[in-house]
């Protein structure tokens, strides 16, 4: 698996990217549409328009690095709302490059530290 943990904050980039875009592309989208800062060690996900591609993009101590996942079969479910961006969960993540519906996951009860 990818080295990502639990202990980062994801972001996923709802509108339909151009996967051609590279580090300079994609960090101009996390700073100019999502307003976030780039060097902070969040991972920054964009999926393209038949959602069989997503790359993830993330600051990695002395530079960028980018993820990239192609399908050849199925696409990637990207939840459902109508905000720019979302953060999602580590667990959800693992979850969409699984191929795991969402939707239908219940999750059981557990304590959390509050934010």
């Amino acid at each position: 698996m990818i080295s990502f943990n639990s202990s980062q904050r994801f972001f996923l980039y709802r509108a339909a990217t151009d996967m051609r875009k590279s580090f300079d592309g994609l960090c101009g989208l996390v700073k100019n549409e999502l307003q976030k800062p780039l060097t902070s060690g969040d991972v920054f996900m964009f999926i393209n328009k038949p959602r069989n591609s997503i790359k993830l993009l993330v600051w990695d101590r002395n530079g960028f690095v980018i993820y990239y996942k192609r399908l050849e079969e199925g696409t990637f479910e990207v939840p459902g709302t109508d905000e720019k961006s979302i953060a999602i969960k580590w667990e959800e993540l693992v979850m969409m490059l699984e191929g795991i519906a969402l939707k239908s996951v219940k999750r059981r009860k557990r304590y959390s530290i509050p934010q």
